[in-house]
């Protein structure tokens, strides 16, 4: 694995971190304005609604689509706590990008430790999607691979840190 020399980062990681953030960030404000412009037009269609079984707009609006279909057992549906789980993406993609700027072991930890978030999230929701909501989301399973590859950058960034820091000792 090639590494820059003083960092201990993968040469490709920077590149690779910055594109997957900014297509889950894309994705995620598509998600956004698809769920916004559902509520105020339930005509609305969506580009990515194909059919009955493939419509992310269905998805978006369902009570999964916030909150992670939890919150809302916990608080008033429409708590300002029981937010769209678009406005999560969108809250983790940016944080990726920003603790991918700093090179140091806590950050590694956090990017790391938020990815198995992301991963656990992902797997419950791919979950719902197939076994309870019956359809195919072409956003929410593009948002699934997006945090799986970047769980996969972040763990070759941590491994290249350690691999500098035992060098170093």
């Amino acid at each position: 694995m090639a590494l820059n020399s003083c960092s201990g980062v993968p040469k490709w990681e920077r590149r690779t971190r910055l594109f997957l953030c900014i297509f889950g960030l894309f994705l995620s404000f598509y998600a956004l304005h698809v769920e916004i412009s559902r509520e105020k037009d339930p005509e609305y269609r969506a580009m990515c609604d194909l059919g009955d079984s493939v419509s992310c707009s269905k998805v978006f609006t369902s009570r999964w689509g916030r909150g992670f279909g939890l919150v809302q057992f916990f608080v008033a549906k429409d708590s300002a706590l029981n937010q769209p789980n678009s406005l999560l993406g969108i809250i983790f993609y940016t944080l990726q990008l920003a603790l991918g700027q700093s090179v140091s072991s806590r950050a590694a930890f956090l990017l790391v430790l938020s990815s198995w978030v992301s991963m656990a999230g992902s797997l419950y929701l791919a979950g719902v999607l197939a076994f309870i909501l019956g359809d195919f989301c072409v956003v929410c399973v593009s948002t699934y691979v997006v945090n799986f590859l970047l769980l996969f950058t972040n763990l070759k960034r941590r491994t290249g840190l350690k691999a500098v820091k035992e060098k170093t000792v």
